[in-house]
């Protein structure tokens, strides 16, 4: 079979679409013949080095985390899944394997494909959209008719979080670049910023949550933005979130750390979420599967409007 692996971290050049062995499933696992998958800053991240002491030096190694796709072999353990079911889901960070035309999975990380979205769209979904629903639902408690800001509204997570945040019935501002402001007005933000003109911690408006979902900011110069039990919460681990962790024991405001996992009854949630069409997938470029290292360099480029979709 046809799929993508790297022998040393670099740039997208790294990359190989080659022949590789078509996996088989153990009792535990299902057969996933993928249709698409998609391109993560994570994926991008790993390629990189930047998760080596995740990931190790014991080359080759395999990338994507989102897929959608068709079971197509079952371990004789499980018992909840048929031939033929049309799936998505995504990987335990760090341990993708859906660039290749076969990929095997434990139940644990996917759910039936939501009925009215072509695999190519279910593929954009997982990974960005559970990182969304678990961050404001379980991190940040999320309530009706509380103040949310998404700073980077226009992304791969930042899409899904104004529409999440929406459907939770909360009041949303989205930060974004001025040329994405429609975008993120049509997605649902009650009000939006243009970060090039205006800076979000210096207006003097309050924030009951402050979602960084593009890490560039932090607890400490979000604190003024934050109501006094206010919530910042970032996707960058590191000695900063371990900084300011610290300083939020000391305040009734807080900072929290998300680091997001497969869970069943998310991909649920997120199904019945895109099939009553209170969600959306947002997809900015479509490339083939031997095409990976075009679709890695454009990741990089920090100008993708929602997701990069990898069709296998």
């Amino acid at each position: 079979m046809k799929g993508v692996i790297f022998n040393r971290y670099g740039s997208p050049d790294v990359l190989e679409y080659t022949d590789v062995t078509k996996p088989s499933p153990t009792a535990k696992q299902l057969l996933v013949k993928v249709v698409a998958s998609s391109v993560n800053p994570l994926d991008c991240k790993i390629r990189r080095g930047m998760l080596k002491v995740i990931t190790g030096n014991n080359f080759p190694l395999c990338l994507g985390h989102d897929f959608s796709g068709e079971v197509v072999e079952i371990g004789e353990e499980i018992a909840n899944f048929q031939l033929g079911d049309q799936v998505y889901g995504f990987f335990n960070p760090g341990s993708g394997k859906a660039y290749g035309e076969y990929m095997v999975i434990t139940p644990q990380c996917l759910s039936p494909k939501p009925e009215n979205l072509t695999h190519s769209q279910a593929a954009a979904v997982p990974l960005a959209a559970s990182t969304a629903l678990q961050g404001l639902r379980n991190k940040a408690k999320v309530k009706k008719g509380q103040t949310v800001l998404i700073n980077g509204a226009s992304g791969g997570v930042g899409t899904f979080a104004v529409q999440i945040a929406k459907a939770y019935q909360a009041e949303v501002t989205g930060v974004c670049s001025g040329k994405n402001i429609p975008l993120v007005k049509e997605l649902g933000a009650d009000y939006t910023i243009d970060y090039s003109q205006e800076n979000f911690t210096e207006n003097g408006r309050q924030y009951d949550i402050i979602f960084d979902v593009v890490c560039n900011s932090s607890f400490r110069k979000c604190q003024k933005s934050l109501t006094p039990q206010g919530v910042y919460l970032t996707l960058a681990p590191g000695f900063s979130s371990i900084v300011d962790g610290f300083l939020s024991f000391f305040s009734g405001k807080q900072s929290k750390l998300l680091l997001v996992e497969p869970q069943v009854k998310d991909l649920a949630e997120l199904k019945d979420l895109l099939e009553q069409g209170k969600v959306k997938p947002i997809i900015d470029k479509t490339y083939q599967l031997s095409e990976i290292m075009a679709a890695h360099t454009y990741s990089e480029t920090d100008r993708v409007v929602g997701k990069i979709i990898v069709e296998v």
